[in-house]
């Protein structure tokens, strides 16, 4: 059993909104409520089967100071940027993407109609590399190991270490630990996770019990400290578990730049302007 197990301190809904050229998603990291989890600055659910809510795709738009990591749960979505850089995401695949100081790329679906399901988290980087060349991990979805973790339970290992068994996201300062979980009814499962670390699970599928509190689909609980956490199904359920070493540095954000001063945002808006991405 974990030693020291986190309780859930906070449940958060999200907030329906869209962004791109009109995507509709759910908002659950980065509304006026929930503003962040540092190092956790947006967590975006998009799902939906009817094209109209995701045909527009997000097109040409810069980022600068932080990292997205999207994660596909189905559809296929195409992406592009400045840097010559193309790649696929279709199920199961994940893109961390390390935007440094400064790129702009397109996010289309490349579908017409069918379910198109999956996360963006945005992570912040730390003052000492918002300005490091930016750099892409894309990971196939045959690349995600999965461990058979308990009776009835499943995990991908996306980044960070379960079971003994690393995932393929590397090199990201602030040590993250993304898990999928998979749980069938009657499963059980503890999770261990650095004590130092913010850390949130998200159900997307069903509900669970996280802790001691029940936790339904859409909902995200955040996790107190500790040294892991304690997950119960008693029907099918589904959820990402997400944890990262908080940064404790000022935050100065302004649509797709994410600094630590005002000044810096004002250059990041120059630098733009200028073609200088």
């Amino acid at each position: 059993m974990t030693t020291s197990p986190r309780r859930v301190t906070r449940l958060v809904h999200g907030q329906p909104t869209s962004d791109g050229a009109g995507v509709k998603l759910n908002r659950v990291i980065g509304t006026q409520g929930f503003t962040m989890l540092d190092p956790f600055l947006m967590l975006d659910e998009f799902r939906s089967d009817q094209a109209g809510d995701y045909i527009a795709g997000f097109p040409s738009h810069p980022h600068r100071g932080f990292e997205t990591v999207t994660y596909m749960l189905a559809g296929r979505m195409r992406h592009a940027d400045n840097q010559g850089n193309r790649g696929l995401l279709t199920a199961g695949s994940v893109q961390w993407m390390t935007a440094g100081r400064g790129i702009v790329h397109s996010e289309m679906p490349e579908q017409e109609d069918g379910l198109m399901w999956g996360f963006q988290l945005w992570v912040n980087l730390p003052a000492h590399e918002k300005m490091r060349a930016p750099r892409y991990q894309d990971i196939a979805p045959e690349a995600v190991p999965e461990v058979a973790a308990a009776a009835g339970a499943t995990v991908r290992v996306i980044a960070g270490t379960f079971g003994g068994v690393e995932g393929p996201v590397q090199g990201i300062t602030t040590a993250p630990l993304y898990l999928d979980l998979h749980l069938d009814g009657g499963a059980a499962l503890d999770v261990p996770l650095p004590a130092a670390h913010s850390a949130f699970a998200y159900v997307y599928a069903g509900d669970a019990t996280i802790g001691s509190e029940r936790v339904q689909r859409g909902q995200l609980a955040v996790l107190g400290e500790g040294g892991g956490v304690q997950i119960a199904a008693d029907a099918p359920a589904r959820m990402i578990l997400v944890a990262a070493r908080p940064l404790h540095e000022p935050v100065a954000k302004y649509g797709p730049f994410v600094m630590n001063t005002q000044d810096e945002i004002m250059q990041a808006v120059r630098d733009y302007r200028d073609g200088r991405f």
